[in-house]
C-alpha cells in the first residue's frame, strides 16, 4: 500500500472540519482494524472456519435461514462463535475519533452501518443514531416468525465446538411461542428478517438530515461485492449535497462524485486526518 498523499489528507480534514454534520457509512473493512474477520469469498470465510471448509459449506449457506431450519446447532456454531467473537472484541481507535469529530459538529453524526457486531454503540454512539442495515448480532428473533418482537441476546451464552462448529448449549428459544429463535439478521434469501429496529432508524436519520446544511460522508471500507453501504453514501452525496471521503485499501475510487478518495485501512487513515487536525489546531 503506497503513503497517504498528505494533500488529499488535508483536504479530507478540511471537509471534515468545515462540515456541521457527519454521515458515517461503514462497511465490514471498518471492523478489520480490531481483528475481525472480513470474508472475501469462500477461501477467507474457510480458513476461519476450517470445520465448514471440511464439507463444502460456504457463507451463502451458512448465513440462511434455511439453515438454521435444516442445521440449528450447526448455524448457531457459526453465529455464536461470532457472537462470542464481537463480544469480546473492542472497537479500534478510528471509532473513538469518528466520535470525538461527531461530537465537534454542530448536528453531531448518524451511521449507516452493514456490521453487525455492534461496535459503534459499543464505542459510545447514541444507538439512536446507528442504523444498522442488516441488522444486529446482539438481537434475537423467533425463526418463524410467530411475532415482530425483536429482543437482546445478552442472556444467551453460547458454548460452541469449534472443530465441529457445533453449538453445546441449549439453543435459544422465541420469547413468545418457544419455537427456535435466531440473530435479528438479515441473512441470504431471507423473507422472516424483522427489520423494525432498521425502519425507525431510517425515519430519524430523515429527521436528523432536515436540520443538516453541510454534511460530509465518511465512507469505510465498503466492498462492491454487496455495496448497499456505498449505495447510501451515494444516495447521501447526490440528495444532500454532502461531500465524500472515501477510505479503501482495494476500492477507493469516487468517481465525478465531489470529494476525496484515499486508499487505505480506516484506522490508518483516520488517525492520519486527526493528526493533521491537530497540527492546524
Amino acid at each position: 500500500m503506497p503513503a497517504l498523499d498528505p494533500a488529499v489528507v488535508a483536504q479530507a480534514a478540511e471537509l471534515i472540519a468545515r462540515a456541521d454534520s457527519i454521515i458515517i457509512a461503514a462497511g465490514a473493512g471498518m471492523g478489520v482494524d480490531s481483528g475481525l474477520p472480513d470474508f472475501r469469498g469462500n477461501a477467507g470465510f474457510w480458513r476461519e472456519y476450517p470445520a465448514l471448509a471440511a464439507d463444502g459449506t460456504a457463507f451463502m449457506d451458512i448465513a440462511s435461514p434455511l439453515a438454521f431450519h435444516a442445521e440449528p446447532r450447526r448455524a448457531w456454531g457459526f453465529y455464536g462463535h461470532r457472537l462470542a467473537l464481537y463480544r469480546g472484541t473492542a472497537p479500534h481507535h478510528g471509532h473513538v475519533l469518528l466520535r470525538q469529530w461527531a461530537e465537534a459538529a454542530q448536528y453531531g453524526a448518524f451511521v449507516f452501518t452493514s456490521n453487525v457486531d455492534g461496535h459503534f454503540e459499543k464505542a459510545g454512539f447514541d444507538p439512536l443514531q446507528v442504523d444498522e442495515c442488516h441488522g444486529s448480532i446482539h438481537h434475537l428473533q423467533c425463526l418463524a416468525p410467530c411475532c415482530d418482537m425483536v429482543w437482546s441476546a445478552s442472556s444467551f451464552v453460547p458454548l460452541v465446538d469449534e472443530s465441529r462448529c457445533e453449538l453445546l448449549s441449549p439453543l435459544p428459544v422465541c420469547a413468545r411461542c418457544g419455537g427456535p429463535a435466531r440473530p435479528n439478521i438479515l441473512m441470504f434469501n431471507d423473507s422472516g428478517w424483522i427489520g423494525d429496529r432498521h425502519g425507525r432508524r431510517t425515519a430519524r436519520l430523515r429527521g436528523w438530515l432536515e436540520r443538516t446544511r453541510r454534511p460530509v460522508v465518511i465512507e469505510l471500507g465498503a466492498g462492491t461485492a454487496i455495496s448497499t453501504v456505498r449505495h447510501f453514501s451515494h444516495r447521501m452525496v447526490r440528495q444532500h449535497n454532502a461531500a465524500l471521503i472515501r477510505i479503501n485499501p482495494r476500492a477507493p475510487l469516487i468517481g465525478n462524485l465531489p470529494g476525496v478518495a484515499i486508499a487505505g485501512g480506516a484506522l490508518e487513515v483516520l488517525s492520519a486526518i486527526d493528526r493533521h487536525m491537530e497540527q492546524a489546531r
